[in-house]
């Protein structure tokens, strides 16, 4: 049997976790507080902290701070919350979270995740602080794919070896490396960014290494080079699977020895760069085709980042897209989609990513003039063909919803309208109770009224 702390203000949440760890087996104590949670930690040994992170006062990063602080030993904390965003995710998990999950929680994910706390327990004897920090807007993901991407960023980005990150055109490979230096011991330093396939390879040594005064004709003056303007920060090489195999070795030495050699030039300058690799193609492959260098891919792959692609993390679609509205809006006109327009966002395979669902969204922000984008209106963004209309009608309807009275109308079409949020939001509750604009334990009771799992 292991002692669990539940620390949120959410009484109802607190006592229905609480009866679930104590059906698997284990001992529960409630907190109300950060502040109550501290007080607990300094009396009693805890095995594992289950911790909100929204709670008024102290939040549940703040406490996690304080814990960190504060504690000789600190157990391993499961940061719960019920918004979950980039920047949180990666946040706690620079802050040392064991986890970091979003509510609410099943008793198969509570049984999950303390399998895994009393087995690192069990191997290490006390879980160890991971890695960084905060909110990217570019990074927005409900999804359990594009949480891990979150977390593996926060654990990345205290360290500073290089990083190799996959994926297809438009997952927002950059958006990645941005994040690891934006939560990084680094932040403060430069963040420089090479587009490999975008510069003539007899040009790109020049561009990465700098040159010296006439190193080659039309060498007028010395130029320092990206290596060099991105000391003490990080440097992108965005799509380095298109790089020469001639500039493949001198990015090897770079790694291999800290230090570059301008263009024209027999004195090696030292430099502290962190190296972010980015490429859309398999590098496996393109090293049994002998078209990138095996051991500069293997000093490239200390750590691994994957994006997957827009349409295996279908329940990111509608985030992403009203977060690039949003963001394309003026204050004063949003835009919102109408449940027809997030269908069929759903139904696209986005062969060209987040990036093609961010330009439809300026497209439809720009173009649409009423406040409610249709899917016609959103086909035509997409440069669909404008599907004919007809105005809508009362024998549109179904038959049986012109029976009855207006109260079991308005029963029929709420519960409609929760079991397509519920359907869009792939079963997550809260993220259902967001779309319909209620509060969750409202959602829960009419969930219980219609009978709906």
């Amino acid at each position: 049997m292991a002692r669990f702390l539940i620390v949120d203000d959410d009484d109802a949440f607190r006592d229905t976790l609480a009866e679930t760890l104590q059906g698997l087996g284990h001992d529960a104590q409630n907190a109300a507080s950060g502040a109550e949670a501290l007080d607990a930690m300094a009396r009693t040994r805890f095995d594992a902290v289950f911790l909100d992170h929204r709670m008024p006062g102290m939040d549940g990063l703040q406490t996690l701070e304080a814990m960190r602080a504060r504690l000789a030993r600190v157990p391993p904390v499961i940061v719960l919350t019920a918004f979950a965003s980039a920047g949180n995710t990666i946040e706690a998990m620079r802050l040392g979270a064991f986890d970091h999950i979003t509510k609410p929680i099943s008793r198969d994910a509570v049984r999950e995740v303390l399998g895994r706390v009393l087995q690192q327990q069990q191997q290490q004897g006390v879980a160890s602080a991971a890695a960084v920090t905060e909110d990217d807007g570019d990074l927005v993901g409900l999804s359990q794919a594009m949480r891990e991407v979150q977390k593996r960023i926060g654990l990345a980005s205290a360290s500073s070896a290089p990083v190799l990150v996959l994926g297809e055109t438009g997952t927002g490979k950059e958006m990645v490396a941005r994040a690891l230096h934006r939560y990084s011991s680094r932040a403060d330093k430069p963040f420089v960014a090479v587009n490999c396939a975008a510069i003539p390879k007899e040009l790109l040594e020049s561009e990465l290494f700098g040159h010296v005064r006439g190193a080659f004709t039309g060498a007028t003056g010395e130029r320092a080079g990206c290596f060099r303007a991105a000391d003490g920060g990080v440097l992108l090489l965005d799509e380095i699977g298109d790089m020469a195999l001639a500039v493949q070795a001198k990015i090897l030495r770079v790694l291999q020895e800290g230090e570059v050699t301008p263009l024209g030039s027999h004195k090696p300058v030292k430099v502290d760069v962190r190296i972010v690799a980015a490429t859309h193609r398999d590098l496996a492959a393109a090293v049994g085709e002998g078209r990138f260098r095996e051991d500069l891919m293997y000093r490239l792959d200390v750590l691994s980042i994957r994006l997957p692609p827009l349409r295996e993390r279908l329940a990111d679609v509608i985030p992403l897209a009203e977060h690039f509205l949003r963001r394309a809006a003026s204050p004063d006109a949003p835009k919102a989609l109408s449940a027809e327009a997030a269908q069929l966002l759903l139904s696209r395979p986005w062969p060209g990513n987040v990036r093609e669902l961010r330009n439809v969204m300026e497209r439809c922000q720009a173009l649409v003039r009423h406040r409610v984008i249709g899917s016609a209106d959103l086909g035509l963004a997409m440069g669909e063909a404008r599907p004919a209309q007809s105005a809508p009608s009362v024998g549109m309807l179904p038959a049986e919803w012109l029976e009855g009275d207006l109260p079991g109308a308005v029963e029929r079409l709420e519960r409609l309208l929760i079991e397509h949020a519920l359907a869009q939001a792939q079963g997550n509750r809260t993220e259902a109770a967001r779309r319909l604009g209620i509060h969750r334990q409202l959602l829960y009771r009419k969930l219980a009224q219609y009978g709906i799992e």
